[in-house]
């Protein structure tokens, strides 16, 4: 198939590509730069070993997505990335989010009604959950409103993805909640980058073992959690890429309208044995502090996934340690602070 990937520079979208090509698909590349690198195109070709059709356009740009729909005609699929992700920095730009998360994939949905694009793979989030009252999760699970805009707009974007393909007959759509990806590509090409202070865990982490920041600090000690941390379900990227490309597969060859998967581990794991997990696997140590709550921070949640493993076929395959190793891999190679 050929399958257009938004946001297919940055974290998540690059090793999606990368396991598009492997299973043998045409990949066409759409990026705005805003929060990945130009030279990531030239790594996936790299790593991939062919030509990869790459277009800096934004999906808020309704006119430049239409130029690339009409210069890569015969488009099979989408998979949609290209969103703001930051729960903190949702708390501080809403409207931002709003506009970018929600009317930017009124402009991608836009596309997949006129140029009829069959398959639609929507990247969403274990957000919609909200605080859950059970867990593990699973897909039946109440969704709530959230208090951050961030985890607004993947609750909303999922309703309007469902009526919209419930209307557009000619269209299916898989909604993946992710949980929490970390980690990196074995070859240590790519990996996360994220633009000025990391919000997420592992990138922090990796950058304060590098001597990038100065400490980690870990939000809250007094949750009702074993070790009073926050706890997750963190999934490697690799892991999680191939998920979306069994969902692309999923769609070519069954009758659905929307899908809904967890995708996870279905293990949890605090925060403090995400820091011992780094520190055994890398024999680094690391300079962390506790510090008092972060708003917007649900003090545990991971997925049941039952639901991916029945239907789809998919199960992770990399460790928390395979996590923590191949993250400081990644980390060794972008040398001293950019």
């Amino acid at each position: 198939m050929k399958i257009l990937v938004t946001g297919g520079l940055g974290y998540i979208g690059s090793h999606t590509v990368v396991e598009l090509h492997l299973a043998g698909h045409d990949i066409v590349i759409l990026d705005n730069l805003s929060n990945s690198m130009i030279n990531v195109h030239q790594v996936l070709e790299k790593i991939c070993g062919r030509s990869l059709p790459f277009y800096e356009a934004d999906i808020m740009d309704d006119k430049g997505l239409r130029e690339v729909f009409e210069k890569e005609s015969g488009i099979d699929g989408i998979i949609h990335f290209a969103a703001k992700k930051s729960v903190s920095e949702s708390l501080d730009f809403p409207v931002m989010y709003y506009e970018n998360n929600i009317k930017g994939l009124i402009n991608v949905m836009r596309m997949v009604e006129d140029y009829k694009v069959p398959y639609f793979v929507f990247s969403s989030s274990c957000t919609v959950y909200g605080e859950p009252d059970n867990v593990p999760v699973t897909e039946s699970t109440p969704t709530t409103s959230s208090p951050t805009p961030y985890g607004n707009s993947k609750l909303w974007a999922e309703l309007m993805i469902t009526e919209f393909t419930k209307l557009t007959p000619h269209v299916k759509s898989v909604l993946l909640r992710y949980f929490n990806p970390v980690g990196a590509h074995e070859s240590a090409l790519i990996g996360e980058l994220p633009r000025g202070v990391p919000s997420n865990l592992m990138p922090f982490i990796t950058q304060t073992a590098a001597g990038w920041r100065e400490q980690l600090s870990i939000f809250g000690q007094d949750y009702n959690t074993p070790d009073g941390t926050c706890i997750r379900d963190f999934i490697h990227v690799v892991d999680l890429a191939k998920a979306h490309v069994i969902s692309l597969d999923y769609a070519r060859d069954n009758d659905f309208r929307t899908e809904i998967f967890n995708v996870g581990t279905g293990n949890g794991h605090s925060v403090s044995e995400v820091v011992e997990s780094f520190e055994r696997s890398t024999g680094v140590k690391l300079n962390y502090r506790f510090a008092p709550r972060r708003q917007g921070d649900v003090e545990k949640i991971w997925a049941d996934t039952t639901k991916v493993t029945q239907v789809l076929g998919w199960k992770p395959e990399y460790s928390l340690d395979d996590m923590s190793r191949t993250a400081w891999k990644w980390q060794l190679t972008l040398g001293d602070k950019p």
